[in-house]
């Protein structure tokens, strides 16, 4: 169309002025480059190194705090509390170089020892039971609970920097690092000689570490392999070394940092502008060095010192397998000869239940044919050498039998002994005959199972039930000649019983205490091939010279001695399902149910139970994640654009790492049928408390348009107010942390429910009273079970009965006696009585035995006893002069842990086949065996019964 005349030219407006980003403004420019790239948005640096200087005096004051609390009379109990009969064990032993097999790996244990060492510790304390007295003997207990108190100091500033390294405010850090000094469970496993504090330590710095590695890992390209990169995924390394030497619960971190690792290459794999496939490969192998390597070498340098420090045998060597207790000193056996014959002296060994010695000595059985008693001994001893005997003598130059047990020394060719060979094995201690016949055995009356016993005597031919058949078991055998002929140590062989087709067996069941709790043996119908399976390990024989070929124990080297005790503590670990006193489930954990009873003496206790304040927050944050996500996912089904929204992607990142840790430390024990306890819930409960607080942080500063995020105070004020709150409850509860005086009208007050179980009768009604009652017996003792606990029921509507044990011996009234009347002796016995309190006497208890559960509870009661044997009755609160001063035993104590003891004694025991055997005692010959030495300390009681399935 024309354009009219009169119209004007358009004037040109002059293009406006660039405009300059604002100082807190990047260029639009730059913006665009981060999206073309791997780095996140809305990630700042958050170099822990690069802190303002008022953060870290904030790191002083808080680690001075945790030491203040952490400190405060941590000499407080003088005695040996829990599980440091456990521990404090282990550092006796590592000071005396007796190796011990324990189910936790070595370098925390390693630590202790070192810090008890220090301090002068000799070894020669042993631990043996809780409320042994330290003072006494002069144990520098408080150096050795340094180290847990340090690593429980440390946690507190490793929050706090955490926290800040993943991009909260120093308000919320700061209460983050609160939460950690007044959460009264992590107070009490701080202050004692355990192995949880260390653990913990050792997760936060991992989450320290891998936290500061995810922040320069997101910055981009830019500070890929820089100096700060390598730094923190060298320590994130370290730290999952650390972590998994302490305890296998590790394993959960090194599964945290594998997942999001795993996410981290994903997004590089993703980013092909900017990545190349050489450097995703350098990002690979960087990762497989610092995260893989690193820790394996950690792991296994830990064990490279603990074989270096425990040179000599101890009660844990039997677990092990004759290879490897073959390096420990005076273990070490002689070369032997190779070839076995008719007429050699020799020890047969059990290849299964920790190689044990088949073995006989003179006592019979009280049962069945009540001839003489063959066990499994897993000690060397006389009463381990027989005789090999062909199933006939052999023939002079006449063909008359050359009789006696010489007649196989001087033959002119060696009587090998071959595979298929009928052979009788002679006890050479008592002249008896290895022997067995349908008989049922005295402890497995099974019908598969047939007695083995010694029988006859010197110059006795025997009979055809001495008979046994030699059968090479090749596939277990070394190659060769031991394939084919018995051979010390190479052959594995199976003895066959000639008459009922029977194999000799044994496994793990004890024999009672008649047989000195010794191993049982069997013949068995059908027997597992691991539990059937013998080799010989020493032979000697008259035509075997010194010229003969030798053979020995085949030294396993570092790495065969490492593997064998990871499958040892492994197994060990898997055994330990029987209930226990004071154990729980997952599901507890999160809503704080009940805790662990640890010690109770002079009227204190201590108990571990956690801050309910912080506990019943962090679980809430956890459900507030959950539901979150939950949300969120629907909205993207929906195709909500959420996530484009970079503070939204950041809060489900940033929470999700941490509800990620807490889930892979907590759901994994779902899985496990051993016994477990609120303080395995401690490294999720760590996640479970960052999540918390980045909520908080997010909540009250970062999250935009609720008015919250431009009034700084409130996240600040809020921050003292939760903070307040948790000391408060902290402070409640720390009479039960510290074992400091409390009265039993506080300390009912606080119990909020009845699953927290603390006996609050333990306490003394007035503080005043503390003061003027000898510090001699705890009013109450420690409850074996929980307070609601039922009995089960049984016909006729009669429950199970409760046999009460006396544990101590309390002061006894001091009032004068009748004149007719002489105190003689004060005694101590079990009672048996219904859940009436009705006393049974011994013809009910024995009527009983089968039909009812048994539960003991500690309860103590003195009987004073005339010269005719009649009670004397007293005024109730009184003690005789004589035993006022009486150092009182130690009472009220918990029960032991069983990590690494298995279940407590007097926890009902459910069957388990196969069971594993304690110790055996010594055995004499000519005598009842007996126990040559004292009670072994209750840490060393794992060494010989914790459960382990068979090999």
């Amino acid at each position: 169309m024309a354009r009219s005349a009169s119209s004007k030219p358009p004037v040109a407006r002059p293009s406006p002025p660039p405009q300059v980003p604002a100082p807190s403004q990047k260029p639009k420019s730059k913006a665009m480059k981060r999206k073309d790239d791997y780095s996140s948005e809305g990630v700042e640096d958050n170099d822990v190194f690069l802190l303002p200087g008022s953060d870290f005096q904030l790191v002083l004051v808080i680690t001075v705090l945790a030491a203040a609390v952490r400190l405060f009379r941590i000499s407080q109990p003088t005695s040996v509390v829990f599980d440091e009969v456990h521990f404090g064990g282990f550092a006796s032993k590592y000071i005396k170089g007796r190796f011990f097999m324990d189910v936790h790996p070595p370098l925390a244990k390693l630590l202790i020892t070192l810090f008890g060492w220090v301090a002068g510790f000799d070894g020669n304390f042993d631990f043996k039971e809780i409320g042994k007295d330290y003072l006494e003997p002069g144990v520098p207990y408080v150096a050795m609970r340094m180290f847990p108190a340090i690593c429980g100091i440390l946690l507190a500033p490793a929050m706090f920097l955490t926290l800040k390294a993943a991009g909260c405010r120093t308000s919320t850090a700061t209460m983050g690092a609160g939460l950690i000094i007044f959460e009264n469970g992590l107070l009490t496993q701080a202050r004692l000689i355990l192995l949880d504090s260390p653990l913990m330590i050792a997760t936060g710095f991992t989450a320290l570490a891998f936290t500061c590695f995810t922040n320069q890992q997101e910055l981009g390209p830019s500070r890929a392999f820089g100096l700060s990169w390598w730094f923190w995924l060298v320590m994130t390394g370290l730290g999952l070394g650390i972590t998994v030497s302490i305890k296998w619960v590790g394993l959960f971190t090194i599964a945290w940092v594998g997942a999001l690792t795993l996410v981290q290459l994903w997004v590089l794999w993703g980013d092909y502008k900017n990545v190349t496939i050489r450097i995703f490969a350098k990002h690979f192998i960087a990762r497989i060095f610092c995260l893989i390597i690193i820790p394996l070498t950690f792991y296994m340098a830990m064990f490279g010192i603990h074989f270096l420090c425990l040179v000599n045998p101890g009660d844990g060597d039997g677990f092990m397998s004759s290879e490897f207790q073959s390096t420990l000193n005076s273990k070490g056996m002689q070369n032997v000869p190779a070839d076995v014959l008719m007429g050699s002296r020799v020890t047969i060994r059990h290849v299964n239940t920790q190689g044990g010695y088949l073995h006989s000595h003179p006592l019979m059985y009280p049962t069945g044919s009540k001839q003489q008693q063959v066990t499994l001994y897993p000690h060397k001893d006389d009463n381990n050498l027989w005789l090999l005997e062909n199933q006939t003598q052999p023939l002079d130059m006449h063909g008359e039998p050359i009789n006696g047990t010489n007649a196989w020394y001087n033959l002119p060719e060696l009587p090998y002994i071959e595979n298929g060979a009928v052979i009788r094995l002679y006890h050479l201690p008592t002249h008896r005959r290895l022997h067995s016949h349908d008989v049922r055995p005295p402890v497995t009356e099974a019908d598969w199972q047939n007695e083995v016993s010694a029988y006859g005597y010197e110059g006795f031919d025997g009979d055809a039930n001495d008979f046994f058949r030699v059968e090479i078991v090749k596939k277990k055998s070394k190659a060769g000649v031991a394939q084919e002929r018995l051979r010390t140590i190479d052959t594995k062989f199976r003895l066959v019983h000639v008459m009922t087709g029977c194999v000799l067996f044994s496994h793990k069941v004890k024999l009672p205490e008649w047989a000195s709790e010794q191993q049982e043996v069997t013949c068995a119908r059908g027997g597992t091939l691991p539990n059937s399976l013998w080799y010989i390990e020493s032979n000697d024989h008259p035509k075997l010279g010194p010229n003969a070929e030798t053979v020995n124990y085949a030294n396993p080297g570092f790495f065969g001695k490492f593997w064998e005790l990871q499958k040892v503590m492994w197994k060990t670990n898997a055994g330990l399902v029987e209930s226990h006193a004071w154990d729980s489930r997952p599901p507890s954990w999160p809503i704080l149910r009940r805790g662990i009873n640890f010690w109770g003496r002079d009227h204190r206790q201590i108990y571990l139970i956690g801050n309910p304040v912080i506990w019943w927050s962090a679980t809430a944050a956890i459900l507030l994640y959950v539901l979150f996500k939950g949300i969120a996912v629907l909205r993207w089904q929906r195709s909500c654009d959420d996530y484009s929204i970079p503070v939204f992607k950041r809060f489900d990142y940033e929470i999700g790492t941490s509800v990620l840790g807490w889930a892979l430390h907590y759901f994994p024990f779902y899985l496990m049928q051993r016994q477990l306890f609120l303080h395995h819930y401690f490294p999720a409960l760590y996640f479970a408390i960052m999540a918390f607080c980045q909520i908080y942080d997010f909540v009250t500063a970062r999250i935009p348009g609720i008015g919250l995020r431009e009034h700084p105070i409130v996240n600040k004020a809020g921050a003292v107010t939760f903070l307040v709150l948790s000391m408060v409850a902290f402070t409640l509860l720390s009479p039960l942390a510290y074992g400091n005086p409390w009265t039993k009208a506080e300390c009912n007050r606080v119990k909020l429910f009845n699953t927290w179980d603390w006996d609050c009768n333990t306490f003394l009604d007035s503080y005043d009273a503390y003061n003027t009652v000898p510090s001699i017996l705890a009013a109450a003792q420690t409850p074996q079970q929980s307070a609601n606990a039922q009995q089960p029921p049984v016909a006729g509507g009669q429950q199970g009965q409760v046999p009460i044990a006396n544990v101590q011996q309390p002061g006894v009234s001091g009032a004068p006696l009748a004149p007719n009347q002489r105190l003689v002796h004060t005694e101590e016995r079990v009672e048996y009585r219904d859940q009436d309190g009705n006393l049974l006497n011994e013809e009910q208890v024995k009527a009983l035995e089968g039909k009812v559960e048994f539960k003991t509870r500690y309860e103590t009661r003195t009987r004073v006893v005339d010269a005719d044997g009649n009670e004397v009755l007293l005024p109730a609160g009184e003690q005789l002069p004589e035993q006022q001063a009486e150092q009182a035993a130690p009472v009220g104590v918990a029960p032991p842990h069983p990590d690494v003891e298995g279940a407590n004694s007097e926890t009902p025991k459910r069957v388990v086949p196969d069971e594993e055997i304690p110790e055996p005692k010594q055995s004499v010959e000519g005598e009842k065996e007996r126990e040559g030495k004292a009670a072994k300390p209750a840490s060393e009681k794992n060494e010989a019964s914790a459960k382990v399935d068979e090999l």
